[in-house]
């Protein structure tokens, strides 16, 4: 009794002094944020400032809103606030309220409940078309899918290998037209893309309803699927489980029925199936039957109306548990991870570790993502998140005008179809090779057609003879960079070009793009009355640089704190013009000044120091690329309790250098990632 009590007692007491210490801590983070707001904020975010914000509650330590502490500590971190104008903080202050405020928020975070986060989405249109493929075990495409951009030759993408093959043969389609060379069903038509959600993406479930008119199209789809002429033994690898009609020895029809069934809703439904569900399927088909209806015929209605069920076209999430759950259930973890790498449904190896307990282990949960790390689906996370991540889908209305730029255009096709391919080439070998994330920012090498080579010819890189080639297949050779003004994503062509208009750069649009997607730091839309800039200089402008010319935009006070946060970073661009060539000097003679400050303290003259300021500053951008992966994954924008989890994932994939995989590792093991 007496050693019970001690053990008892003893942890009991450290407990309680740590909670004290704790205490004691947490009151002092209130006390030093509370000084610097009021030293540097209260002005304007007081009872008389102008500002529609209010910091007073921040200062006393009584703010109830975790978006406001955590809007606080986003901009004081990206030097956002204090205003240019203002007196600015030390380096070392900034830095020690940063560090408050984040244990502020964590603090805050552990003692309210994490809100219901989920909502039920469909499958996206590409999500759907491999859950098919991966159902059925397809050998061609069910339906055309532009956002494909790049198409595997030759099997170049392995990623057990754990490396991009040095020439690589890749396919694209032509901007939306349709590509004769992939093989489909035949009459099966898609549905239109669906829509990307504001700076996220299409796996965002606000734009993923399901209305009674789309999911009768959807079982329309499905009928067309199943009734396509190509939807045959040859094209479907799971024929003979599923629709192949039994052998007389093989015992009663409606045992077959029920085996195939229970097999096929389980890997469907991504559970097992219920017998309630079960039976009710079996009814269908032996009715069916009944009528005189052949076996395949039958189990091909069934499987018709599989792929059209909720149960199917869901993606489950909370709304499949109670909301008192605080982990998700195996099943449905399964189904959120398989989606979240390989865009479809979980294969049957991932299931049973659901089905054995192994998904509610972390050392079971890593073991499958490095497992899905190492498959060939994994193409489908390249295809989807990277294009969606650098909004490369803009340069489909990038249109650089001929006269300006004729090398642009050749045959009947736009130099931009080997353009998009270099990035997302780049961003397949960061991941098969595990390469960290920094090298988005700069690497020392790309991927380049000869095309491309030709077109980046006043970069100072080797020049190979370019022979114009249509949109089969484009061979790519792993290209080393010079010097960093190619290299990653941020100078790459396909990113000035998309961001240009027809005749000139817009730094405008590159330093939104810049902090949108880098940063993960959008601007607010411009005022409506902001006229734009003339296309073509009038008289006493045609001598003025493009960054004079946008000066009277910084003129304006309701423009003028957009301004201050992205012109820095779009001039740092501007010695690329509107098709991603270098110049030195603009058509007028003047000079290209590419001068900047990065976050209002990293001073830099040209790109290469620009780029040195953002590897400066590289847990800002790992910070803002997790926080697009766990957006992406979780199908939702993120909310205070989630930025908890990415500074966790930033910080300890810190001492391995930001790793790729590692990052997508620290996603899944995130809490957010494996609560309703």
């Amino acid at each position: 009794m007496k050693r019970f009590t001690i053990h008892c007692v003893l942890p009991l007491a450290i407990t309680c002094l740590l909670w004290l210490v704790g205490r004691v801590g947490a009151s002092e983070r209130v006390q030093s944020v509370g000084v610097f707001l009021s030293s540097n904020c209260i002005d304007c975010h007081g009872e008389d400032g102008e500002s529609d914000i209010d910091l007073r509650q921040v200062i006393q330590g009584q703010e109830k809103s975790l978006e406001l502490i955590e809007l606080v500590h986003h901009v004081i971190e990206l030097h956002e606030m204090p205003p240019e104008e203002m007196d600015q903080p030390s380096k070392e202050d900034r830095v020690r309220v940063t560090n408050d405020l984040q244990h502020l928020l964590v603090e805050k975070t552990q003692q309210r409940k994490a809100p219901h986060k989920q909502s039920l989405r469909r499958m996206n249109r590409f999500q759907y078309h491999n859950a098919v493929t991966d159902l059925f075990e397809l050998k061609c495409a069910v339906f055309a899918l532009p956002e494909r951009v790049a198409r595997v030759y030759a099997d170049y993408f392995d990623p057990a290998k754990g490396k991009l093959p040095e020439t690589i043969g890749v396919g694209n389609r032509p901007l939306g037209k349709s590509q004769l060379i992939e093989p489909r069903l035949a009459g099966v038509a898609p549905f239109p893309q669906d829509l990307r959600a504001e700076h996220g993406f299409d796996t965002q479930a606000d734009h993923l309803s399901l209305s009674p008119l789309l999911m009768e199209s959807f079982l329309s789809l499905g009928q067309s699927i199943v009734q396509s002429r190509d939807f045959t033994k040859k094209n479907v690898g799971m024929w003979s489980e599923v629709f192949e009609a039994p052998k007389k020895d093989s015992g009663p029809e409606k045992n077959v029925i029920e085996n195939r069934l229970n097999k096929f809703l389980t890997m469907a439904f991504r559970r097992p199936v219920e017998k309630e569900t079960l039976d009710r399927y079996i009814s269908f088909v032996t009715a069916k039957r009944a009528d005189g209806v052949n076996f395949e015929e039958a189990m091909k209605a069934a499987a018709a109306a599989v792929i059209a069920s909720p149960r199917f076209l869901y993606i489950y999430n909370a709304d499949s548990q109670a909301e008192t759950e605080e982990a998700l259930d195996p099943y449905s973890f399964a189904s959120r991870l398989s989606f979240f790498l390989w865009g479809s449904i979980p294969d049957e190896q991932l299931l049973s570790a659901a089905g054995a307990g192994r998904l509610e282990d972390e050392q079971g949960i890593r073991d499958e993502v490095q497992r899905m790390l190492k498959s060939k689906k994994l193409k489908r996370f390249c295809d989807a998140f990277p294009l969606q991540w650098l909004q490369l889908d803009r340069m489909i209305s990038a249109i650089p005008d001929p006269e300006l730029f004729p090398d642009f255009y050749f045959s009947k096709y736009r130099l931009s179809m080997h353009m998009m391919l270099e990035p997302l080439l780049l961003f397949e070998a960061v991941l098969l090779e595990n390469l960290p994330v920094t090298q988005f920012i700069h690497s020392d090498f790309t991927y380049r057609s000869q095309q491309l080579n030709k077109a980046y010819a006043e970069l100072g890189l080797k020049v190979a003879s370019a022979k114009p080639s249509g949109p089969g297949r484009l061979v790519f050779q792993r290209t080393s960079t010079e010097g960093m003004r190619s290299g990653g994503v941020i100078t790459n062509a396909a990113i000035m070009t998309m961001l240009s208009n027809p005749e000139r750069s817009q730094p405008i649009s590159r330093g939104a793009w810049l902090a949108s997607v880098i940063f993960n730091d959008p601007p607010k839309p411009p005022p409506a009355d902001v006229p734009p800039l003339p296309e073509h200089a009038g008289i006493g402008i045609e001598t003025l640089t493009l960054r004079e010319r946008l000066g009277a935009h910084r003129e304006r006070a309701d423009c003028r704190g957009c301004h201050e946060q992205i012109d820095p970073l779009g001039f740092a661009l501007e010695n690329y013009d509107a098709v991603g060539r270098w110049r030195s000097t603009y058509k007028n003679g003047r000079s290209v000044d590419a001068s900047g400050k990065l976050f209002r303290q990293h001073d830099f003259a040209n790109i290469t120091e620009f780029k040195e300021a953002i590897l400066k500053e590289d847990a800002i951008f790992v910070k803002a690329f997790a926080k697009h992966l766990l957006s992406f994954a979780l199908g939702r924008q993120l909310n205070p309790w989630d930025s908890v989890d990415i500074e966790d994932i930033v910080a300890t994939t810190a001492s391995d250098g930001y790793k790729i995989q590692d990052i997508i590792e620290g996603v899944v093991m995130s809490p957010a990632f494996r609560s309703p």
